[in-house]
Formats: structure tokens, sequence, C-alpha cells
């Protein structure tokens, strides 16, 4: 396993993260325990959640949180975990958003869930338009500073709420986010026109999520209509499952197949090649797509491979 820095902090993650989204919701406890036991087993350190992660499971909201505290009672101290907060958590215009009030009791909640005294990575999910950027960074500077939080970082942001956070962050004299987590990979490419940008010039490291477009980019979906899964019951599968997507995949399998490696080799090992990606957070619902997923991100393409794969 590789181990990378996290933006420009001493933030130390594992280059390939597990996502669990698919907690509770899709996997009971034994179930996630064999993929968080086969994860830490081969090295995986970054661990990522969400407050709102458990949607649809009985437990409902917050349910993801409250498996991954029981699954790793007294391993804690072995991992980086990050949770998000934003996402509505109940009806209340008071359990959303990135305010003081809200942030204070979402953290205190995701600490009580979680089972533990503090968050390494604590990322503001989704941008808050309501809510001034130095009041969200004020609150959470308030977490650092009494121990509950270690770094902040943000997800889904635009280029220039990654500025305006930056700016706000360093002239007010508070903690600078130091990651970007975002939806990107070899299909959904358009954050590198100004977001990828942003991120190298405020020293942001980028975690993608959805890397394998919810296996699209492990070749298991055909144009033929073969393949079930979770992308074919989404509200993605409209303007995922193209043809242009299908051409698009055919083009980098070949590409793949021509140097030895699968689909999923390339879709893990070009994010991987990327210096500025700090983890790769890919879900798995058993043992065996963890060590998948493990092995694929082991390629590291050159140059020349990665000018290659920018035209196809």
């Amino acid at each position: 396993m590789e181990y990378r820095r996290l933006g420009e902090s001493g933030l130390l993650v594992s280059a390939v993260g597990l996502g669990t989204n698919n907690f509770a919701g899709r996997l009971h406890d034994e179930a996630a325990r064999a993929v968080l036991n086969e994860a830490l087993e081969l090295g995986v350190t970054f661990i990522d959640t969400a407050d709102v992660y458990g949607r649809g499971s009985e437990e409902g909201l917050g349910a993801s949180e409250n498996q991954l505290g029981r699954l790793l009672a007294g391993r804690r101290q072995n991992v980086i975990l990050a949770t998000k907060f934003g996402h509505a958590m109940g009806e209340s215009l008071y359990e959303r958003g990135a305010s003081r009030g809200w942030i204070v009791r979402a953290a205190e909640a995701s600490l009580r869930r979680l089972r533990t005294d503090y968050i390494d990575l604590y990322q503001i999910h989704v941008p808050d338009p309501q809510t001034p950027i130095e009041e969200t960074l004020r609150a959470l500077d308030d977490l650092v500073r009494a121990g509950k939080v270690r770094w902040i970082g943000h997800s889904n942001f635009a280029a220039w709420q990654m500025a305006d956070a930056d700016w706000t962050a360093r002239t007010s004299h508070l903690p600078r986010p130091i990651s970007a987590q975002m939806h990107y990979n070899l299909i959904v490419r358009d954050i590198q026109a100004e977001v990828i940008p942003a991120c190298h010039r405020f020293g942001l490291g980028v975690i993608p999520y959805f890397p394998l477009e919810s296996g699209f980019l492990t070749g298991k979906y055909r144009p033929t209509g073969e393949g079930k899964g979770r992308l074919t019951e989404s509200a993605r599968a409209g303007e995922t499952l193209t043809a242009a997507n299908f051409e698009r995949i055919d083009r980098l399998e070949r590409f793949a197949a021509g140097r030895k490696h699968t689909l999923l080799d390339l879709a893990l090992g070009w994010l991987l090649s990327q210096p500025i990606i700090g983890s790769v957070i890919a879900s798995a619902s058993t043992p065996d797509q963890v060590k998948a997923n493990v092995a694929a991100a082991e390629w590291r393409l050159s140059a020349a491979e990665m000018d290659e794969v920018a035209g196809l």
C-alpha cells in the first residue's frame, strides 16, 4: 500500500481508501466487518463516511457512522476517520447546512455515533449558500481548538468557493481546508478545467468519490443491457449509460488490454498517477472487492500514457 500526504498537510492517508456509503444500508454488521477487516489487513487506513449515510436502512440516517463505530471498537487508533456534515438530517431547517449552530450539533452527534472523541478529517459535504464561509470556518476552528477535529476539508465545492474558503481562512487566521472530495473518474472529468487547477493553487489534496462510477468502470455494464447493479437503479443511469460513454469504455478497455491491464486497473491507476490525488475512496460489498481495488491501484501510468488517455 502506498501512503500519501493529503494536500499540503501532514496527514498521511492510504492511497486506496474505503468508502462506507454501503455500510448499514446494504451491509449488515458481519458483512461490513468482513469488508473492514480485509481493508485494514491490506493496509487501508483512510475510511470515509458521512452523517447521512444509512438512508434506506432500518436505522436510517446516521446508521453508517453507528455501524462503523461498533466495528472499529478497539481499533480506532489504527485508522484515519473522515466524515461529513451539511446534508439534511431531518425535516427541520435547523438540521442541515454549515451554520455554527448546526456544525456543533452535527459534530457532537457524529462523535457519539462513531464512538470516538475526535474526527481526523471533518468535511463540509455540500456548499451552504445561506451561511457566510467565515462563520463555517470559525465554528470548525472551535472544534479543532477543542481537539474534537484534527483537519478540515470540503466536498463538491466550485473553484471560486475553494478560493473564497482559502482566502477567508488565511486572512482570518483560521484552519485552512486541506482536501476536496469530488466526483472524478475516467468518465466524469469536468473538474479538470477549473477545480483541479484550484486545488493545485490552494494546496488541496483531491479525494475522488465514485472512482468506478458505480461499477460502470469495471466493464460490468454493456450497451446490450447486460449487467445489473445499483447504477441501473440510480438517478445517474440516464447520463452514464449512454452510447458515447459505452464507446469511451471500449476505447479505454482496449488501451488497458494493450498493456496487459484491466479496465479496473486503469480506472484506479489513472487517478493515482496524478500527484494531487490523496486517496481514492472506493466502496466495497465483499472482501474480494477490497482485494481487487487494492491490487488494481498499483498501476502508475507514464506521462505518455496519461496524455494518451486524455484523448480517449
